[in-house]
């Protein structure tokens, strides 16, 4: 009867990943109180996605997006007039190997949305929306970490690091306030609404998790005597996780959803607007653990029957935030005499390259402007600007698994003179870096019975390539110790090809363990 000794470990196993376009289309009939329609000027919106229903081999998504459209009207006086509705959709979307009981995790963006005048009245809606899923299971495992009572079984044994899930858990966070407008602005309607969550920070506590962000809404609206007004915005958001056991030396991967989204004049008070943002915050806290790993086992005297198993698990993982500032002069043409309105501002990375310990990035930004001519009619003008971003001093860069989360920090624009403006954008740039390690465990071990006696006292081999001390004494039935002890090897048990050494025969009498 063989004595083992085990330990736990707790994954937090990738089960599934899928990025993927859904297309959410829709019409939209202009209200009896707004003008005609004679031609879109812009659309916005802002992706909610309330309901996430995993199901055997797929996922079920119920959402919705809050659309702005910024219009000019047919036949009336005013420059601009806006449009608000709501596009819902439900898809369900492919995914092998997932169940009911599994986690998940989305982030979303909109690529484009388009609006189509079909008449005056009428108007169709289509967008294309990025949707990135990660789905996850844990898994308690236990590991065989050592054999007890049990003289002349041989171990290799490895010392590895890897990250333990400590625990998982999520808050909802309702995120309410007021945005105070120019005290001489009659607020007539809310022209377009872009929402991002920026400055993301956690704070650990005992058995909690601290939650830190800020919602930042930037908002274009229509005052009554016909101006376009454009303010920004930030709502603080606060969340407590509890997870048991956490501690300051845990890392924390934190996920932000937008669930729903309320943007509208406030009713009780003038010269103002009243939001509500229901926020989902997901946080799966993972710890340093290192676990006795034994790669291979065997005994000269016994023949046994070892039932393995693989796991995937993570290791090496670690956390960056850095700034990165771009600043650049682009020229647009026919802005002469304008004022500028709104820029709307998206980054992204369009290339990885992975080399040693550098991780290098082309990335983009994008740039939407809206101009206002003396005459109040809206142009609007893009721009692309591509900037370089590196991650260094990382060791093995090519065996990373890297996600980065990109944040608009700070924006500021300077009209100059010949059509040209001098663009600063800062970034914040969140990398989160780990590799998979894929585990050969031993899980059970079986007394099948004893070998053959062999009938040899000394034998001569030599060495071959990928040879081993270990290989070559779990060959012959003996041990490395003895085989080191023969044949004078150095503690660092180097071997060569073509080396020759004497392999002793192992006897119950004086085993000797690795």
């Amino acid at each position: 009867m063989i004595n083992i000794a085990k330990e736990n470990l707790c994954i937090n196993k990738l089960v599934a990943e899928k990025k993927d376009i859904i297309f959410v289309e829709g019409d939209m009939i202009v209200p009896d109180s707004k003008p005609d329609i004679l031609n879109q000027i812009s659309t916005s919106g802002v992706v909610c996605i309330y309901k996430k229903d995993l199901q055997e081999g797929k996922i079920r998504l119920d959402g919705n997006i809050n659309t702005y459209i910024m219009y000019l009207p047919d036949g009336v006086s005013e420059t601009v007039r806006g449009l608000n509705t709501s596009l819902d959709f439900s898809e369900v979307i492919e995914l092998q190997n997932v169940t009911q009981d599994m986690q998940v995790t989305l982030t979303n963006k909109i690529k484009s949305i388009e609006c189509k005048v079909i008449n005056g009245r009428k108007i169709g809606i289509k967008a294309a929306v990025e949707i990135n899923i990660k789905v996850f299971k844990n898994e308690e495992i236990e590991i065989v970490n050592d054999i007890q009572d049990s003289s002349d079984i041989q171990m290799l044994k490895e010392n590895l690091m890897v990250n333990s899930l400590v625990g998982s858990g999520l808050t909802k966070i309702y995120a309410k306030d007021t945005i105070q407008i120019d005290s001489i602005d009659m607020l007539a309607e809310i022209l377009s609404t872009n929402l991002n969550i920026i400055d993301k920070d956690i704070k650990i506590s005992y058995n909690k998790i601290l939650t830190k962000a800020e919602a930042e809404i930037k908002l274009l609206y229509l005052t009554e005597d016909n101006r376009i007004k454009q303010i920004t915005y930030k709502i603080p958001t606060v969340g407590f996780i509890d997870i048991p056991n956490v501690n300051e030396n845990n890392i924390c991967d934190v996920n932000y959803e937008i669930k729903n989204i309320i943007i509208k004049p406030n009713s009780q008070e003038e010269h103002s607007i009243y939001v509500e943002i229901e926020i989902e915050v997901k946080c799966n806290v993972y710890e340093e653990k290192q676990i006795n790993l034994i790669q291979d086992l065997y005994s000269p005297s016994q023949i046994l029957d070892l039932k393995k198993k693989q796991v995937m698990t993570i290791t090496n993982k670690t956390k960056r935030k850095e700034t990165k500032k771009i600043t650049e002069k682009i020229s647009l043409n026919n802005i002469e005499d304008m004022s500028l309105i709104d820029v709307t501002v998206a980054a992204q990375f369009l290339k990885e390259e992975k080399i040693n310990s550098k991780i290098l990035y082309e990335g983009e930004l994008e740039l939407k402007f809206m101009f206002l001519s003396k005459d109040m009619k809206i142009q609007m003008e893009n721009a692309k600007i591509p900037f370089d971003y590196v991650i260094d001093e990382i060791q093995n860069g090519e065996l990373l698994n890297v996600t980065n989360d990109i944040e608009i920090q700070t924006q500021d624009f300077i009209i100059q003179a010949n059509s040209e403006i001098t663009v600063n954008v800062g970034l914040v740039i969140n990398t989160d870096l780990y590799q998979t390690a894929n585990l050969n465990l031993i899980d059970e071990i079986e007394e099948v019975g004893a070998r053959d006696e062999q009938d040899y006292s000394l034998i001569i081999y030599i060495v071959k390539k990928d040879d081993s001390l270990w290989k070559i004494a779990k060959k012959f039935g003996s041990t490395a110790s003895d085989i080191s002890r023969v044949n004078g090897i150095a503690e660092d048990n180097i071997i060569y090809p073509g080396q020759k050494l004497f392999i002793p025969k192992f006897t119950k009498a004086n085993p000797v363990s690795v």
